[in-house]
Order: structure tokens, then sequence, then C-alpha cells
């Protein structure tokens, strides 16, 4: 299945983290507009509650050493409405005794100043009391008195709903607005990113050119960062082109020194002559094969999604298991081959085969460019395998270009030109340091010492 199958995409996920942040902003401010209505509604019929409170204390006597009220019609009309609440009224004196009105209301404890407002439950109504403080005009009697109005909520509540569905009204509106102009932005936004999408996927597989396309700064930085994997794609086939055009000579000149030599041997009529020829083609077919085994090691350490897990190995069983292979080639070409390792195990984290793949290459290097003495060692403090011989050595300027592939250490060698090639590549997938010094620096000749140096995180 395609990875981008289930991946949301970039222009999704910018339109949820724009848009998640703004229907919440609007909720909270659909929130604020009920509120506000619903301030609104309670301040318009406050004002009602506290003109008609007004219009009942005017009208407010002492008579007869009580007080008297004549309740004119107009100040209860004035709080009616469409919503047709019911409406309540009462006079207490100053010691809280009821002295007339249509309902015994409670009165308001807490709070200050002439009119004050709260909501009550009372008989099962939700009602709005207002509580007006007052006292009779006359200059000789000032007796105190409060004038209780209320009514229930239905008015407000309408008024609320009105209020509040015309602000819901706008602010949809708006919202629906903010969100056109948030997809417009969103894609006018992301645009260049798909002009460098269809550029991509126009380009010919086959080229690596530089991408040439004039976008925003961060895309930019994506495009050189593309254009950089681009000139290291570019690099790597280079080198790759190169590797096969070498190995292709390689392979080529042994398989016709083969077909030459064979056809040279249908010649002749003598056995001993077959002899000779089929003895000269079994040499030339184990460097061949001994070529394409390299070839294919150089080839796995150049692929890194063929690499194997590093596990926990003992280095001195490497060591002991490559001499063992080596030491018949060795001795039948008149060559001592030796182990040095410690008594105990030297346990690193790395990659069984490849360290064996470096050891068997630096034995047959030693080996074909004329050592008599080698000797594979184990080393501690820091961790290292190494190989040394007595053989010619390289000099120290040919040191570097020996590690490139098919290059020859000496004139006349009969390698390959890819052992060190191989152990170089080898050394590095292991974040191993790669040196190559004379064995007998003062001697003659001065022998070489190959040495992998393992670092000190990655051992056991």
């Amino acid at each position: 299945m395609s990875p981008t199958v289930n991946s949301p995409s970039l222009y999704r996920r910018l339109l949820i983290w724009l848009l998640v942040p703004m229907l919440a902003l609007g909720t909270l401010m659909l929130v604020q507009a009920y509120f506000a209505s619903r301030d609104t509604a309670d301040r318009a019929f406050d004002r009602l509650l506290e003109s008609a409170s007004l219009s009942i204390a005017e009208q407010v006597k002492r008579q007869q050493g009580q007080l008297w009220m004549d309740l004119p019609p107009a100040a209860l009309k004035m709080l009616a409405s469409n919503a047709e609440e019911r409406v309540f009224y009462a006079l207490y004196d100053a010691h809280d005794n009821f002295i007339s009105g249509n309902a015994e209301l409670p009165p308001i404890d807490d709070g200050q100043g002439s009119m004050r407002f709260t909501n009550i439950q009372w008989h099962d109504m939700s009602l709005r009391l207002g509580v007006r403080h007052s006292q009779l005009e006359g200059w000789r009697d000032r007796q105190p008195f409060e004038v209780r109005v209320a009514h229930t909520r239905e008015g407000r509540e309408a008024l609320t709903q009105t209020l509040f569905q015309g602000s819901m009204l706008r602010l949809i509106a708006m919202a629906m607005l903010a969100i056109g102009v948030v997809l417009l932005g969103v894609r006018m936004a992301l645009m260049p990113l798909t002009q460098l999408r269809r550029a991509i996927r126009a380009r010919d597989p086959r080229t690596l050119a530089p991408l040439d396309l004039t976008l925003p700064r961060e895309l930019a930085e994506l495009r050189e960062t593309l254009n950089d994997l681009l000139a290291r794609m570019r690099r790597v086939r280079a080198n790759q082109e190169r590797f096969i055009g070498d190995a292709s000579h390689q392979l080529r000149t042994p398989l016709a020194g083969l077909s030459a030599r064979a056809e040279l041997a249908l010649r002749q009529d003598d056995p001993r002559a077959w002899h000779d020829a089929l003895g000269v083609m079994r040499g030339s077919a184990d460097k061949t094969a001994r070529l394409a085994s390299q070839l294919l090691s150089l080839t796995r350490l150049n692929n890194p999604e063929s690499m194997p897990e590093a596990r926990d190995i003992d280095l001195c069983d490497i060591a002991r298991q490559a001499v063992r292979d080596a030491l018949s080639s060795c001795h039948r070409a008149g060559i001592d081959l030796g182990v040095e390792t410690p008594p105990h195990a030297v346990i690193q984290l790395a990659v069984q085969w490849q360290l064996a793949e470096a050891l068997a290459n630096l034995i047959d290097n030693a080996s074909r460019y004329g050592a008599s003495r080698i000797t594979v060692r184990v080393g501690e403090a820091p961790t290292r395998l190494e190989v040394e011989d007595d053989g010619p050595g390289i000099p120290e300027a040919q040191r570097l270009l020996v590690l490139r592939p098919f290059h020859r250490g000496m004139e006349g060698g009969q390698g390959s030109g890819l052992g060190l090639a191989i152990v170089d590549g080898i050394a590095r997938a292991h974040a191993a340091r790669l040196t190559l010094v004379p064995a007998r620096p003062n001697a003659e000749p001065p022998g070489l010492r190959v040495r992998l140096h393992f670092p000190e995180e990655s051992t056991s």
C-alpha cells in the first residue's frame, strides 16, 4: 500500500489547525453574545421596573396615621409586554409590614442604593424583583417605606432571543466569510508546493539536473536540499558508472584470456599441452572467481539497505577462523601465517561476515604482494584488529590511493585492486578508523600493518 494513502494531506492539516481554533473562538463568541443579549434584556426591563416602582412610590401618602397609596393603572401597564408577563407589586413600611399590593413579595437583604434588583423563585415562578427604598415627601413626616415590584421573565427571554438571533446571524455570516478566506488563503499558500510537486513528477526519471523554480523562502530551502540530494546522486551515479566500467574491464580481461587459452589448447594434439592449458585456465578461473566475490562484497557494502544488524561477536574467534581459512593456501605458498589474541574474549558490536571478509582480503593482499610472514592480531584498549606482514609495504604517497577500487599498490601485482577498498568500506560501516603504517619503519623491506581501530562506545 502506498504510504500516502493513509497519511493526512498538508492542506487538511492546515485547515484543521486554522478552522478548529476559529470554531472554538466562534463558539465562545456565541456564548458571549447570548450572555450580552440577556444582560441587555435585563437592563431594559429593569428600567421598566425602576420606572414602575417610582410611579408607585410617588402615589404613597399618609392618611389617618397610616401609609396609603392610590395606584394608577399606568404604573403597572408599563410592565406589560406582548409576552403577557404576570405583574406583582407590594408596599411595605419601615418595619417590613405589608401595607398594600396584589402579592406579598420577599425583601432583598443584600445590596445598596435606593433601587435593587434580583432574580427569585416565588410560588414556582421565576421572577425579576425590584425593590425601591423611599420615604414620604412631606416636610413634617418623612416616614420610610419600600415598594416591591416584580414580573415574570417571558418578556426578558423573548427580547434575549431576539437580540441573540441577530447577533448569531451576524457571527455566522462573519464565520462563513472567514472560512472562505482561510480556504482560499491556504490553497494560495500551498500553490508553490503544488508547483514543486508537479515539476518533480514531470521530470525525466533519468535526469539528475538541479531544480530551477522560483519559490518562497521556506520552499526555496527545500528546493536547495533537493538539489543537494540530486548532486550527491550524480556523484554516486558517476562513481557507479566508473565502477561498472572498471569491473567490466577487470572481468573481460581474464575471461578473454580463458577463451584464448582454450582456443589455443584445442589446436594442440599433445595431451601435455592440454594439461598445461588446463592448469593456466584453472588459475585464471580462480582469479576471476575471487574478483567476482570481491565485486559482490563491495556492492553489498555500498548498499545501505542490505546492511545486516550488528551483534556482539568475539574478535578472537573471527581472527582464528580467518587464519584457519587461509592457512592451506599460505602453506602452499611458503608463507608463515600466525595469529596473536588475548587469552580472553574481546567482544565487539559488529557484523561478523564483514570482519571475516576484511581479514580474508588483508591476508590475501599480503600473500599476493610478496610477504613471507603474516600475523593476524587482536588488541585491546583500544579494541583493534590488525594484519601485519613483512612485505614491501606501501609508500606514504600511495596509502590513500590504494583505498580506491581497482588501484593496485605496485606495478605487476597479482591483486585486483579491490581488497583494501573493501576493507575501507567495512571500516566505515563500523565507524572504525583504518590506518596503514609500516610494520618496521627502519627495516628494508618495511612491511605493512593494517589496523582497524573500533570506537570505544561500540565495545561491550
